[in-house]
């Protein structure tokens, strides 16, 4: 875990930062802000920021998003000034710590910072075979291509792998590359020289100069744009980059671990993906079942959040009780882990008795089987029958229209139903993430309003 401590917290500085070397951590002190900008963007990477309260804690994390840092910032300081905390909370620091620093509070963040990343829970034989199969490879320096549905825990397998592997003591960066927009995700990757594009106020160190001696995780990687691919390829092969704006290529000593949740030969068939490209990535595959196939593990995982979130609220502890986990063992999980740790979030929070009831879980996905423990059944279609329309009026009320129509409105309405988050209501529509963007591009120069979003 690397942490940066920023400010002089009157001499407490060099305790608190004897602390985390003591716990494992590598600790980089910067003076200010600007000096810890600036090891930011010249590969200094960090999992974790101790400020000072004095500093200016709500411009910093202004240009970290700016910059598209993302790091968890604590905020600290001398003595029990409650309004300086709260302004600290408010401007965007995730906790408070007060100093002198207490050993045990260090080694708790800390250990926040790592465990919540790298908890890996497989008791079902399904998931104990592609965790042996990890191991196995983990030493190696083989590329590997991680597959799955979303919500499988992709990002957890591949910290797992780091910690295994040689490179355990280097650096595990992970880029998204779906969250990145295309013009952007190239600077991300290989970093930029001053003045490369308006904006580029400064040199910025890419993900790869910074995972340099350790992991570089590439998150989604069947989104990546075509043209990108073919400068990701040449770093894999030659193993060295160039970065935006410059003619001086850099080696790089970077392993490299992929995930996607699609399906890549289908995506290399539709030209979506290069082949070249794939073959170097897929020198192993590691492909993690779904949630709804590993039954073994849905007892532990739903216990392991409400746990966690249990803690993370201030409250005791719960069990789950019995018709509840039958709840939880009967749902397909579509969302996966993920969505299981959001009901278990949500049981938490809202269970009024002494065990998790099954008024307290409300699942989305739906059941497996009925209560009777038969698989659910549809109603029967005859051969060449079409299926019975369950809400005529909306298909009626679509007649007239033309195709591109509807579909604008169905992108625009799935969209407006996620808040504006892109990547998930591309996953609704069951489209790239490219491609809505390239929709949501067209409608924007039709001169339709489109609602701003995230990624």
């Amino acid at each position: 875990m690397r942490l940066m401590i920023i400010g002089q917290l009157e001499g407490y500085i060099s305790q608190a930062g004897k602390i985390a070397l003591q716990r494992g951590a590598k600790v980089i002190h910067c003076e200010d802000t600007v000096q810890a900008l600036g090891a930011l963007m010249n590969g200094k990477g960090a999992d974790l920021v101790m400020i000072d309260v004095k500093q200016k804690i709500g411009d910093f994390i202004e240009r970290l998003k700016a910059e598209r840092i993302h790091l968890p910032v604590v905020a600290c300081g001398v003595g029990t000034d409650a309004r300086s905390a709260v302004k600290a909370i408010q401007d965007g620091a995730k906790e408070y710590v007060p100093l002198p620093p207490d050993a045990e509070l260090i080694a708790a963040i800390i250990e926040a910072v790592t465990d919540d990343n790298s908890k890996m829970i497989a008791n079902d034989p399904s998931m104990k075979a592609v965790v042996a199969l990890a191991d196995k490879i983990a030493p190696s320096e083989a590329t590997v291509l991680i597959t799955g549905e979303s919500g499988t825990g992709k990002e957890v397998m591949s910290r797992h792998i780091h910690t295994k592997s040689k490179r355990r003591n280097g650096p595990f960066i992970a880029v998204n590359c779906a969250a990145i927009p295309e013009n952007l995700l190239e600077s991300e990757l290989f970093g930029h020289e001053k003045g490369a594009f308006t904006g580029a106020s400064a040199r910025r160190i890419g993900k790869f100069e910074e995972a340099n001696g350790g992991t570089l995780l590439l998150d989604e990687v069947s989104e990546m744009h075509v043209q990108l691919q073919a400068k990701l390829l040449r770093a894999l092969q030659e193993r060295e980059i160039t970065r935006v704006g410059s003619n001086d290529s850099v080696k790089v000593d970077v392993r490299i671990i992929a995930t996607s949740n699609r399906n890549m030969e289908q995506s290399v068939q539709n030209g979506e993906f290069r082949e070249d490209l794939y073959f170097r990535l897929n020198v192993v595959n590691l492909p993690l079942p779904p949630l709804r196939e590993r039954p073994g593990d849905i007892k532990v995982l739903a216990q392991f959040f409400i746990d966690k979130y249990a803690e993370a609220n201030g409250m005791p502890t719960k069990k789950i009780s019995a018709e509840a986990m039958q709840l939880l063992c009967d749902c397909q999980w579509r969302g996966n882990i993920r969505e299981l740790e959001n009901t278990m979030h949500r049981a938490i929070l809202i269970s009024a008795e002494a065990e998790i009831e099954p008024a307290a879980v409300f699942l989305q996905s739906g059941p497996l089987s009925t209560p009777s423990g038969e698989p659910a059944r549809q109603p029967a279609v005859a051969a060449g029958e079409a299926k019975p329309v369950q809400n005529e009026g909306a298909v009626e009320n679509l007649i007239g229209r033309t195709i591109a129509d509807v579909e604008r409105d169905m992108i625009l309405n799935t969209l407006d139903h996620c808040l504006g988050n892109r990547t998930h209501a591309a996953k609704i529509l069951g489209i790239s993430i490219r491609t809505l963007r390239n929709k949501l591009n067209q409608y924007k120069d039709e001169g339709l309003n489109v609602p701003a979003g995230t990624a």
